[in-house]
């Protein structure tokens, strides 16, 4: 329970600070695929090869990644339904096996109905969690953290020296 806070307390770090909007909204985006995917799958390994190799936020798709295991739980049933409506498609059936005989693609677990159709969710929520995650940060960037900082009590905060030195700390020790 401690490091889940500490992702939080984290997380609403990152919000209030100068950190891109980009990297922040990639990685909840990421988290949403995370969410939705199994946890030993080759899915769940190339999103953390993207997570590691680019500039992506790990707190925030860590911490995505937990709240949307929860919605995938919720929606496991429609998944299971389209899941099982693309597998007994007949005309993507030769794909299929020939997917099956190939070395690491099993791995996928693409043949079970409720992993198919929860990536087939989720890649397609995508596009929308990104530009929605970044519209969000922006949009709290603007109206929550400015009108914060005009607050009498945050500039009398500010003005204490306990405040100068957790600025000078976190600038030597991040």
């Amino acid at each position: 329970m401690g490091l889940l806070l500490k992702q939080i307390f984290n997380f609403l770090k990152l919000l209030n600070s100068d950190t891109g909007t980009n990297q922040l909204a990639w990685g909840l985006s990421l988290g949403l695929i995370l969410g939705f995917a199994p946890i030993l799958s080759i899915q769940a390994f190339i999103v953390f090869f993207i997570i590691f190799i680019f500039r992506v936020q790990i707190g925030a798709a860590f911490l995505s990644a937990f709240f949307f295991k929860f919605v995938a739980y919720v929606f496991d049933q429609p998944a299971h339904h389209l899941g099982k409506a693309v597998l007994e498609n007949e005309s993507l059936n030769p794909l299929f096996v020939s997917m099956y005989n190939m070395p690491l693609v099993p791995m996928t677990r693409f043949n079970n109905s409720i992993v198919m159709g929860s990536m087939i969710v989720s890649i397609l929520l995508l596009p929308f969690a990104l530009f929605g995650f970044k519209y969000l940060i922006i949009k709290y960037r603007a109206t929550v953290v400015a009108r914060f900082k005009g607050t009498k009590f945050w500039k009398g905060f500010a003005a204490t020296k306990f405040y100068n030195w957790y600025l000078k700390y976190d600038e030597l020790y991040g």
